[in-house]
């Protein structure tokens, strides 16, 4: 499940709700099912995470290339 896309997790994860809502399923099921869920979820946060931790990793190299241009131009 690690490989699985975000946008794939995304999407099972509304089948899994869609199922969970609509399906005759027993419990047993549905408790397996929600664990699934679960499991999704967390590795949606932790992708959405990595994407933040790297897109602030980005933005701080822009900061630093912004700086050291605005130095340069001052000398």
């Amino acid at each position: 499940m690690k490989d699985l896309k975000f946008e794939d997790a995304l999407n099972k994860l509304e089948d899994i709700a869609e199922k969970l809502e609509t399906a005759d399923i027993s419990l047993d099921d549905s408790l397996k099912v929600f664990e699934e869920g679960n499991d999704l979820v967390k590795l949606c946060l932790k992708k959405l995470n990595e994407a933040e931790k790297k897109i602030e990793s980005i933005s701080k190299d822009l900061d630093i290339d912004h700086v050291a241009n605005d130095q340069d131009e001052q000398n």
